[in-house]
């Protein structure tokens, strides 16, 4: 019985060496060898350059400047470091030494084999003339480098966005931009970031034990692609000079696709401020100026539309059911509500009008009565349908939506119940009624092209266009109401028997359907007789000036919105800017100003 005991265990101590003898020799080989591939072979990721931004005719917006970076070996002591940190600046007083040793030490570690960066981008001129120097330091890497560089400065800032060095959330989100340093911060650098960035390259090489190559295995190059904006730069040039003393909006866009060909948020700032990094005392400035500099107003400005809602809201309420475009009011100059009186624009009223003398006019008193009959919840549901109280699909980060109230809204909000007065004060606009100028463009756009459109900026990627085909958006019965709506804007800038901005725009260059706002910034009191002038109020009290337009209006081409803010009177403010904008569209030859047929026959009507 011992014996066989002795006899099994000797069999299992035997087996148990095979088994470890098969896992030496065999198995554990193979990761051996794999280790043995990995420590001769060396892999390298090349960061790709970012694809340049490019204008409608190919006019760079957005570059990059070529230049060399430069990197300490890892490991290094304090002593060591700080002489190497005195031989860089030794060649560049301007480098910060304290920067760069934190830069250092805080990517230093045992497990980093890697030289670490400490300037990411120099001069190419200011280095080259330093270059074999800098070359004798063997803890020294000097490494090709680009950064961003925006050749206009400002012009455009909203659209063409930043780019800023990429922090730990950055990374998180994109890791390549640990690689590349940096990541699209807003506009179009933001939004198409992916697409700018591209892809990385890889390089492998076969090393020695002292990290010497021996042979180069693969070359995978990195990619990026370069994008090509709708904005035509001369047209951009002169929405900044038309805005040099304004702050405001601007929009052109084309009715075929929703092609924006020039727009503007003013004022503007220095992208290139922000390449580098900002000083906290230049971002104090930009974020504590009452102009509010750094705010995209095109998709984050909200305002009261106040009467460029109207043309919407009258559309809401021939689809309602309870009101055609025969239904018509009189205006006395205000009606009461609730013990309240609720104003017209014009004190003395308009007398009997229907939709499109409302329009022409801006008759409060026929809105506040249609919007008694249709009610609030399907007035809000009409016009988000329209595209208020969402987004409009533009190519811009972070696009607001705006507010379009309605009863549900209001309960969610602040727990109160909706009233009647509330109701009248949507349907012109004001109230709780908050709306981007992207929303009143595109809104412009689809009344007088008869279709729904996405704005858009893009034009092509790599040379290829990108199209942005306009959809189906108004029923057969709305399509029959959009003449009336049409022709009520025409009104408004070319008859004389009332078009509230007639005087401003019956002489332009092509005839013009536009529609004029004027969104008041504080409240009037119920006590107050005669309003006070605009001129005469605190800059910031003064009403946003509005003014929205299609043209030519016979052969519609293009839609441009304008926003002054705080301009006073919306035709006054925004209706040169209006003028002077459609007269370089014809300069420029987007508009053939002798193609129209209907300026004869609108004289006549005059």
């Amino acid at each position: 019985m011992r014996l066989k005991f002795v006899f099994a265990f000797v069999i299992l101590f035997f087996s148990m060496l095979l088994v470890r003898i098969y896992y030496l020799s065999i198995k554990s080989n193979e990761f051996y060898e794999q280790v043995a591939k990995n420590n001769v072979i060396s892999t390298e990721y090349i960061p790709p350059v970012r694809g340049q931004i490019l204008d409608a005719k190919g006019r760079p917006l957005a570059i990059n400047n070529l230049g060399f970076s430069l990197s300490i070996a890892p490991h290094l002591k304090d002593a060591a470091l700080q002489s190497e940190l005195n031989n860089i600046s030794r060649y560049f007083k301007d480098l910060n030494v304290t920067a760069m040793s934190k830069s250092y030490k805080d990517a230093n570690s045992a497990y980093n084999q890697d030289f670490i960066e400490v300037v990411p981008f120099l001069d190419y001129n200011a280095t080259i003339q330093h270059f074999a120097s800098l070359s004798l330091h063997e803890n020294i890497k000097i490494s090709p480098a680009s950064q961003r560089f925006y050749p206009y400065g400002a012009l455009a800032s909203h659209i063409i966005g930043y780019v800023g060095r990429a922090n730990k959330k950055d990374i998180q989100s994109n890791p390549l931009s640990a690689l590349t340093g940096y990541n699209g911060r807003s506009g179009v650098e933001g939004y198409y970031n992916e697409l700018l960035q591209g892809s990385k390259g890889e390089r492998k090489t076969k090393v020695t034990a002292l990290n010497q190559v021996v042979e180069e295995i693969s070359m995978q190059e990195p990619s990026s692609s370069e994008i090509s904006l709708t904005i035509d730069l001369e047209l951009q040039k002169y929405l900044e000079e038309i805005f040099k003393d304004k702050d405001g909006v601007a929009i052109v866009m084309d009715l075929r696709d929703g092609a924006i060909i020039a727009a503007g948020s003013f004022p503007e700032y220095d992208l290139n401020t922000f390449v580098g990094g900002i000083s906290q005392a230049q971002w104090d400035e930009l974020i504590k100026d009452p102009r509010h500099p750094f705010t995209n107003k095109l998709v984050n400005g909200l305002y009261p539309p106040g009467s460029v809602i109207k043309m919407a809201v009258g559309m809401s309420f021939l689809n309602s059911g309870k009101i055609n475009e025969n239904w018509s009011v009189f205006c006395s100059g205000a009606i009461e509500l609730g013990g309240r009186k609720f104003r017209c624009w014009k004190s003395w009223g308009h007398g009997r009008v229907s939709l499109v003398e409302a329009i022409k006019g801006s008759c409060d008193v026929y809105f506040y009565e249609g919007s008694l009959l249709v009610g609030i919840d399907y007035m809000s549901a009409y016009l988000q349908r329209l595209g208020f109280g969402s987004k409009t699909g533009v190519d811009l980060p972070n696009e607001f939506v705006g507010t379009m109230p309605n009863k549900a809204w209001k309960m969610q909000k602040f727990k109160r119940a909706w009233y009647q007065g509330e109701t009248v004060n949507a349907s012109i606009g004001q109230g709780d009624v908050l709306v981007t100028p992207m929303q009143v463009a595109k809104n412009t756009a689809q009344i007088a092209s008869g279709k729904a459109i996405t704005p858009h900026f893009l034009k092509s990627i790599d040379g290829k266009p990108v199209e942005f085909a306009p959809t189906e958006l108004f029923t057969p019965k709305e399509k029959a109401q959009l003449p009336l709506v049409r022709r009520g804007m025409y009104e408004v800038g070319n008859n004389p028997d009332g078009g509230t901005a007639y005087k401003l725009i019956h002489t332009a260059v092509v005839p013009l359907a536009v529609k004029t706002g004027t969104a008041q910034v504080v409240g009037i009191s119920q006590t107050t007789k005669k309003r006070m002038k605009e001129a005469d109020m605190d800059y910031f009290h003064r009403s946003h000036a509005w003014m929205t337009s299609f043209g030519p209006y016979d052969k519609p081409q293009y839609a441009v919105t304008v926003l002054v803010e705080h301009g006073g009177g919306g035709g006054s403010a925004a209706g040169p800017v209006i003028m002077q904008i459609y007269e370089k569209l014809a300069q420029m030859g987007y508009i053939d100003a002798n193609a129209t047929t209907i300026k004869d026959s609108a004289k006549k009507t005059k």
